[in-house]
Order: structure tokens, then C-alpha cells, then sequence
């Protein structure tokens, strides 16, 4: 939860590094809130839900955003590098990689590496 919370407080942060954890761990709580919400809309039917959803997707994308271009930059590439996945399938898989591989070891363009800094 922490991770979560972490990305959140740095919602507007293009410009450093992001590490695998911070990056997958953000995302998983982000999916898990998903699904409750969706849960709760099947179950319940209630609009209220589906607003309370839709007002969380608002506030969340900017999140999302900051955190996967500073999770591009841990692996050395520039965070315009979000927009690969508009090329069909190929895009897809070589972003993936690039959320998948572990960062850069040392300092890079974009920031000390984020597993040394304290």
C-alpha cells in the first residue's frame, strides 16, 4: 500500500526514475480498487458506483501516466516511449519488455538509480 501511496503523493512527477516494484506494485493496488469498484457496480447496480468509478479514473490517469514515463526512464529509454503501443502488437511487446526489464544499475540521463537512493 505504501507503493500506492508513494505514487500518488508524486502524481505530477515526470522527470526521475521509477523502479519495478513501484511501478507493478501501484498498478496491482490500482487493479485490485478496479475490480471492488466493478464488483460493486455488478452487484449493487447502484449509479452512485459507477460515478464513484468514473471519478476514480479521472483522478488516477495523471498517476498512471507519471509513473510508467519515470518507470521508462529507469530502464535508460525517454518516456515519449508511452506511445510505442500505438504500433500493432509489436508495440505492445517490446513496452512490456521495457516495464518488465530491470532497470539501469547505475546513474542514468534521468536520475540516480532508485534502489540505491534512500
Amino acid at each position: 500500500m505504501n507503493w500506492y501511496i508513494q505514487v500518488i503523493k508524486r502524481a505530477i512527477n515526470f522527470e526521475d526514475r521509477a523502479r519495478r516494484k513501484e511501478y507493478w506494485m501501484f498498478y496491482l493496488f490500482n487493479m485490485i480498487i478496479l475490480f471492488v469498484i466493478g464488483f460493486s457496480f455488478q452487484l449493487l447496480q447502484s449509479e452512485l458506483i459507477l460515478e464513484i468509478g468514473g471519478t476514480y479514473i479521472a483522478l488516477i490517469i495523471l498517476p498512471c501516466w507519471a509513473v510508467t514515463v519515470r518507470r521508462l526512464h529507469d530502464v535508460g529509454k525517454s518516456g515519449w516511449f508511452i506511445f510505442i503501443p500505438i504500433v500493432p502488437l509489436i508495440g505492445w511487446i517490446i513496452f512490456l519488455y521495457l516495464l518488465i526489464k530491470n532497470g539501469d544499475p547505475s546513474d542514468n540521463r534521468f536520475g540516480p538509480n532508485p534502489k540505491t537512493v534512500s
